[in-house]
């Protein structure tokens, strides 16, 4: 069926915004032949015949009466069936086929709610969730799908705490911590490549770098109403609970709006955004920020670099724990307290026994218990409290144990 403009394409429904399916439609290969449909690896004999019916109906008849519906049906089959493959087992063994598939059935979805004329905030969140739990189809199509739909939606806004919402009942936050100048971390300003690398790098010595994020976007136009009015209807996972080692934590799928007003605005609870790679979701963001240069000094290619988003109110807690790559940990707002310990010292740090906590102790590094773990004692701590503009260098398998003191966001960069 020849598209609105003519032109072989995509076809829209009846009741879709002409202008917004010819946008959407130039995101989509010009004929059907085109959608290739390709997969990773192999899926179950179903599949497919779903894949080129949904295409069938997105080409040939998507300006037919019921086709948008019937669009709409086959993505929820797919992403239905293909989620049950993405949650059988551990993530690191779920076949990219299948989250091709999760992710063939939000782009299905979405589309079929633009081609019905429906409300846009649905087709976002489809999109987002194929981001998150699915793999690159198309040529990442849901990613330039999505900032389509949501250059045609309301900016968000922050809402003022709600009068008499229940706000999570605390003690007060513990004073900032004073850090001792025997244990303060060395800071230095903007050190050469060669100063760095002699001194720190090789070595393998924490240190915070001043300076050299300064001309970066983001300290001038980074702020909570900020996130709200570029990335609120964007689909998020946050952590819920104070620390990853408790037994109450759990994790939750929401947008960024709901997850400020929750949690930042109203303080329910602890809520996180943690490690999370939304530079890699909202590709605009990543335009605010740069890589640092040291970063040359490894062994892998820029692409290796993963850039990770840690956004959350007062009084997060990473536990003590230790990642398998050199860490800059930058921070745009807030401060963080932090504390840090040679893999020297593991032994007295006490890790879980446990294989997916392994990398974590099992101490309160702020109130430890010294009868149940008495060599924690032994172990020599540097600290600092990371303020906005600053860089911490945390050398691969460093221990650190980090707190956030305000509301936060802070950036890190994981490099070979």
């Amino acid at each position: 069926m020849a598209a609105p403009g003519g032109g072989e394409g995509p076809a829209a429904g009846p009741a879709a915004d002409g202008a917004l399916w010819a946008e959407v439609r130039a995101l989509l290969p010009a004929t059907e032949e085109g959608l290739t449909l390709a997969l990773s690896g192999e899926v179950e004999d179903c599949i497919l015949p779903l894949l080129r019916r949904a295409r069938g109906l997105l080409y040939g008849a998507a300006g037919r009466p019921g086709a948008a519906a019937a669009l709409r049906r086959l993505g929820d089959v797919l992403r239905d069936y293909s989620w049950e493959k993405l949650n059988a087992g551990p993530w690191r063994e779920v076949s990219k086929a299948w989250r091709q598939v999760y992710a063939y059935g939000c782009l299905f979805g979405a589309l079929a709610e633009v081609a019905a004329g429906r409300p846009l905030a649905p087709a976002v969140r489809l999109c987002d969730m194929g981001l998150l739990m699915g793999a690159s189809v198309l040529d990442n199509v849901l990613a330039r799908l999505v900032r389509v739909l949501q250059a045609r939606l309301p900016r968000g806004k922050r809402r003022a705490a709600a009068e008499g919402s229940a706000k999570r009942v605390r003690i007060d936050p513990p004073p900032v911590p004073v850090v001792q100048p025997e244990d303060e971390l060395p800071h230095l300003h903007c050190p050469s490549l060669e100063h760095f690398r002699d001194n720190y790098l090789i070595p393998q010595k924490p240190v915070v770098l001043e300076g050299i994020m300064d001309h970066w976007q983001c300290m001038k136009k980074w702020s909570v109403d900020y996130f709200c009015q570029v990335a609120g209807c964007r689909t998020v996972p946050v952590e819920l609970g104070t620390r990853y080692t408790d037994e109450e934590w759990s994790q939750k799928l929401m947008t960024v709006s709901d997850f400020i007003n929750q949690y930042i605005v109203n303080e329910n609870c602890v809520g996180y955004l943690a490690q999370h790679q939304l530079f890699d979701q909202i590709p605009e963001l990543k335009e605010d920020i740069s890589i640092p240069d040291y970063c040359c000094l490894g062994e892998g290619e820029e692409d290796d670099i993963t850039i990770n988003a840690w956004f959350g109110p007062e009084g997060t807690i990473s536990p003590l724990h230790q990642d398998p790559q050199q860490n800059f940990l930058a921070q745009v707002f807030g401060r963080k307290y932090i504390r840090l310990c040679s893999p020297q010292d593991s032994e007295n740090l006490y890790p879980h026994e446990s294989q997916i906590l392994h990398n974590t102790s099992q101490v309160d590094v702020e109130d430890p218990d010294l009868v149940k773990f008495p060599n924690f004692r032994k172990a020599a701590f540097q600290s600092c409290i990371l303020m906005p503009g600053q860089v911490l260098f945390i050398p691969v398998k460093y221990w650190h144990y980090v707190r956030s003191l305000d509301i936060s966001f802070s950036v890190s960069f994981w490099w070979s």
